[in-house]
């Protein structure tokens, strides 16, 4: 069994506060350091997925959002926040700790040269595995690590030294981007999706993981509408009132063919996705009371994509920050 720390994996922005409880990883029986374990393969290449999908999203959405980063498109992760570093070591092909568990496509990251398994080992001259020694609790050297990229992002262009097995070591310098601040997080176990107000987070099964793109997309898109509406700040100081949990549901249902449609997917696909997802799941995003049936949910998503349709043939752009009307906190709770 591998144990990675709950903030193992840093994406677009960090997130200060108490990390996730610890997150375990089941090796195949018999599998030895140096063999291939299954499981921690199949998590990067959902980490991946989810990151690609995100970064299309936060980046394209940028110009609506009310919080915006300066981002490039790298998640890091940390071999030593895992209980069995060797084992991560020798499955990444790491010559280091820190290094590249997905890149987005398209990205500053991306365009730079970076690749996933590469090892990174300067950031703005500085020696990583110097200037940031193994911390307790493990999580917290990957934090330092990223705040300091996240500052040097906001300031200019970051020089980065990095190695992949078999070729020298690289030069690189990443200019950021502007993107909404969210992360995304795949989760070692479970099958529900969440969103914290600042993070995404997507168990290893979450059953998107094997719908087509644009659907999946629009599952993501869901729970990111939660964080860019701030849906967390409203219901928390009021208790969660059932009443407005389920108008912060509408509104993130709502809001998904917009965040759609500016990152080049289909709007529809957020239709597509309720009447896939809805009728087989009754939990997670569907529970009794705190949401409406499933099918009138998809009925709200195609009103709102008549809206979607008709300002991108008018104005190119869906700007929800404009000319979406949020329910959720426009009457009483009560």
């Amino acid at each position: 069994m591998i144990r990675r720390s709950g903030l193992a994996a840093l994406g677009l922005v960090l997130v200060l506060g108490a990390p996730l409880a610890a997150q375990t990883i089941q090796l195949p029986a018999g599998t030895a350091p140096g063999e291939a374990p299954t499981e921690l393969s199949d998590l990067q290449s959902r980490d991946a997925r989810l990151f690609a999908v995100g970064w299309r999203l936060v980046t394209a959405n940028a110009p609506f959002c009310e919080r915006v980063i300066s981002a490039s498109g790298v998640l890091l992760h940390d071999a030593a926040a895992y209980d069995r570093p060797g084992a991560v070591r020798s499955e990444f092909g790491l010559s280091g700790d820190i290094a590249v568990l997905a890149v987005a496509p398209g990205s500053p990251a991306a365009l730079a040269g970076l690749a996933a398994n590469d090892t990174l080992h300067t950031l703005n001259g500085r020696v990583l595995e110097e200037a940031f020694a193994p911390s307790d609790p493990a999580w917290q050297r990957l934090v330092d690590i990223k705040d300091a990229l996240d500052i040097g992002l906001s300031e200019g262009p970051v020089a980065l030294e990095w190695s992949r097995p078999g070729t020298a070591r690289m030069q690189g310098s990443l200019t950021g981007i502007p993107a909404c601040a969210s992360r995304f997080e795949v989760l070692a176990s479970g099958s529900g999706a969440v969103a914290d107000g600042a993070r995404v987070l997507l168990g290893r099964d979450f059953p998107g993981f094997g719908y087509p793109e644009d659907e999946f997309a629009a599952g993501v898109a869901h729970e990111l509408a939660h964080n860019l509406l701030r849906h967390r700040a409203l219901l928390e100081p009021l208790g969660r009132p059932r009443k407005l949990v389920r108008l912060t549901e509408r509104d993130a249902d709502r809001l998904m063919p917009w965040l759609l449609a500016n990152a080049g997917y289909d709007p529809h696909a957020a239709a597509r996705f309720m009447k896939r997802w809805g009728p087989r799941h009754g939990g997670g995003l569907f529970r009794k009371r705190t949401h409406d049936g499933w099918d009138e949910r998809a009925e709200f998503i195609a009103a709102e994509i008549v809206t979607v349709e008709r300002l991108m043939a008018a104005e190119g752009t869906a700007d929800w920050s404009r000319h979406f009307a949020p329910q959720a906190g426009a009457e009483s709770p009560d």
